[in-house]
């Protein structure tokens, strides 16, 4: 072979090396774009359904919505989670240093992502031990944004997440970030969030926290069922001197700090918040199901609402008193008792009692019980005869029994009969066969009417017997028609809510008064007379001649069912509207000390104890004058089943349930009448007369008997 031949063989084998050393370069460069082009792909791919994290709404943790009452006290609160969000002012500064130094040491340092953290994660790992690289933000965003994914261990999960992380950093301040992530990690025990945790360890303020609580609860989150200082005081102290002594290492504390905080011994003090019964839980309970017409049920447990109510607690005091003071006299230990008052002035419910024990029946018998109110629905009845044009001093028959239209047989409580006695009479003593008649007379339909308007909701049927409280009517809704009589005629539906607000403070709801002249206030203003007139006589309810102290004017009227198994006393003050009832939950006679219940020694009594507390320092108020007194119409044109059209045509004094007499008049048109009739016992009458008019020369006679 010859020289040329050697070189050129030699040449081609180093360009063969050649061509291969660069061959392997380029395969390795289209390798790695091809990766590079792939792995963007992916993790484009894994981007491309982030959650909106650039709404600030994508950081919000469950937050419990409170009720507050009238005089700004928490009463109870909904929540699926423990949790307060507070804000960076609110937090001990040693909190916010032992949670950096246990964390997130570079915190302040990094964009999101801790590139440094990550390297010291592997390491430790790679020599067997066990460190995280999450930093805050990152840790942050797994519990709010990606909290459907927080279990999902994947490499994907770790991409969107450190994506959000750097992302959210550019959009919120470090401190901002910090608090977001104290208002959100769990603290074991239920709790979510520093102020929670702080309450229920120490029962303080996160404000208030020491050095040494501050590097306990902060240690918590790595593992807050194994740390949980309540099951294992040991380790928790452990863990809190670990993160003592980072804080040391970080610089944040000094020695004498450091060695004071880990001799100090664990004192735990085990707070509470308010929880959905709260202090008022009939009253909680209503308000909740009054959220539930505008909100849904996670908005009203995770919303962060804050609900402003009416319940006075000083009124509630006072009407738990009552209550419990006269049940337990009353010495029957199921019995029970619903009570709500309105303030008149603007129909705020004030104070409420659904029964007689929370824990042993839920059922709010002031709101959901529908028990007849008896007697007490014959003040809706006297305002429908009143608006008809019925003049109080009518007179109508009052025996027992009676048998009306339809062969409706009718009797007095007690079968008591009371002769022939006025419309205000009767509803003093409360008369049945009087105000049955007058349902007759007036039709049901007027009854129903009233009723609606004064502000009764359930559907009432529209026959006679009506006017005997018949129909099942919540205690709420009787003191609503009742607050509309006491108020001059003007309704206004029972307020439980003043103010909703969300949990940024914006107003969501405002309570606006909206009062409607519901019947003519002089109609208002006679009913109210004569309901005072069976506070003086009748019914039982006067005794409040001597139980009622209270300075103030008193109207009401009792109900009781039949064979005692409701007890009822709905009256009002001109400030105050009270409606009472007393029974079994379960619908049975109620007995005490031997005899039938009824109301003038249960629910007429807590009504006076109850008011006697909440107006012993009020000064007198007169109830509403109308500009206006009603007009009526004549007695005469009134026509009763069971009662003689002559007793109120001529006149009462013309007629004498116990007198023989005959006796003859001229009038002034020139008639002459001749009156004879014989009385016995009120109950049956005959009555002869002749007429003669002497215009016409016309001569009548005729008889009854009834």
């Amino acid at each position: 072979m010859g020289v040329r031949q050697r070189r050129a063989r030699a040449h081609s084998k180093t360009h063969i090396v050649a061509f291969a050393i660069a061959g392997f370069f380029a395969f390795l460069a289209l390798l790695g774009a091809t990766l590079l082009i792939s792995v963007t792909v992916m993790v484009n791919n894994w981007l491309e359904d982030l959650p909106d994290y650039q709404s600030a709404d994508a950081y919000l943790v469950p937050e419990p919505t409170t009720l507050y009452a009238a005089d700004g006290s928490v009463i109870a609160e909904y929540y699926l989670q423990n949790r307060r969000t507070i804000d960076i002012n609110e937090v001990s500064p040693f909190v916010l240093k032992a949670t950096v130094d246990t964390e997130d040491i570079r915190f302040y340092q990094h964009d999101g992502v801790d590139p440094v953290g990550i390297a010291r994660a592997v390491l430790v790992q790679l020599t067997g031990g066990s460190e995280g690289a999450s930093t805050i933000t990152q840790q942050l965003v797994r519990n709010t944004v990606l909290s459907e994914e927080q279990f999902d261990y994947s490499i994907r999960r770790k991409v969107r997440e450190a994506y959000i992380a750097i992302q959210m950093e550019k959009t919120y301040t470090k401190d901002q970030i910090l608090m977001m992530y104290l208002n959100t990690i769990y603290y074991g025990d239920s709790c979510y969030g520093i102020q929670a945790a702080s309450i229920d360890y120490f029962n303080k303020n996160a404000s208030d926290l020491t050095l040494a609580e501050a590097a306990l609860l902060c240690g918590l989150p790595q593992a807050p069922s194994a740390y949980n200082p309540f099951e294992n005081p040991d380790l928790a102290v452990r863990r809190r001197n670990i993160v003592l002594d980072r804080m040391f290492t970080a610089g944040d504390i000094t020695q004498e700090e450091f060695d004071a905080a880990v001799a100090t011994p664990l004192e735990l003090n085990h707070g509470a918040f308010p929880d959905s019964i709260g202090r008022y839980p009939y009253f909680s309970d209503h308000v909740r199901s009054l959220l539930l017409e505008d909100f849904d049920y996670n908005t009203i447990l995770q919303g962060g609402l804050q609900v402003y109510t009416t319940l006075d607690p000083s009124w509630q005091a006072a009407a738990e008193e009552a209550v419990h003071e006269r049940l337990d006299y009353l010495g029957e230990p199921d019995l029970q008792s619903a009570l709500v008052a309105i303030d008149n002035s603007n129909g705020y419910v004030k104070a409420m009692v659904g029964g007689r024990d929370y824990n042993v029946s839920q059922f709010n018998l002031a709101t959901q019980a529908r028990r007849q109110p008896g007697s007490s629905f014959k003040g809706i009845t006297t305002v429908a005869a009143l608006q008809l044009g019925m003049n109080p001093d009518i007179y109508i028959n009052g025996n027992s029994p009676i048998t009306l239209l339809d062969n409706w047989e009718v009797q007095n409580y007690g079968g008591v009969s009371y002769g022939y006695i006025t419309f205000s009479t009767a509803l003093a003593v409360s008369c049945n066969t009087v105000f049955c008649q007058i349902a007759e007379t007036i039709g049901a339909d007027k009854i129903v009417a009233a009723a609606k308007s004064l502000g009764i909701d359930v559907d009432l049927p529209a026959y006679p017997s009506i006017t005997l409280g018949t129909v099942g009517v919540p205690p709420i809704q009787m003191a609503e028609a009742y607050s509309t009589i006491a108020t001059g005629g003007i309704h206004r539906e029972p307020c439980c809510i003043t103010r909703i607000e969300d949990r940024n403070g914006n107003v969501v709801y405002e309570h606006t008064d909206e009062p409607a002249q519901a019947i003519d206030p002089g109609i208002a203003a006679v009913a109210t007379e004569m309901l005072q007139g069976v506070c003086r006589s009748g019914g039982g309810a006067d005794v409040l001649q001597w139980e009622f102290t209270a300075n103030a004017p008193v109207a009401g009227k009792t109900g009781t069912t039949q064979e005692a198994r409701d007890l009822w006393f709905v009256g009002f003050t001109p400030q105050i509207t009270c409606a009472v009832w007393t029974g079994y939950i379960e619908e049975q006679t109620v007995y005490y000390w031997g005899s039938y219940g009824h109301p003038y020694s249960s629910s007429v009594m807590e009504f006076a104890g109850f008011l006697n507390r909440v107006l012993a320092d009020v000064e007198w108020q007169d109830f509403p004058e109308p500009d206006t007194w009603p007009t009526y119409r004549d007695n005469s044109e009134w026509e009763f089943s069971a009662t003689q059209t002559y007793v109120n045509t001529y006149g009462w004094n013309w007629y004498d349930d116990t007198t023989t007499d005959d006796s003859t008049e001229t009038t002034e048109d020139g008639t002459e009448t001749t009156d004879e009739w014989t009385e016995t016992d009120g109950t049956e009458t005959t009555d002869e007369w002749t007429e003669y008019d002497w215009s016409t020369e016309e001569d009548t006679s005729g008889d009854e008997s009834w």
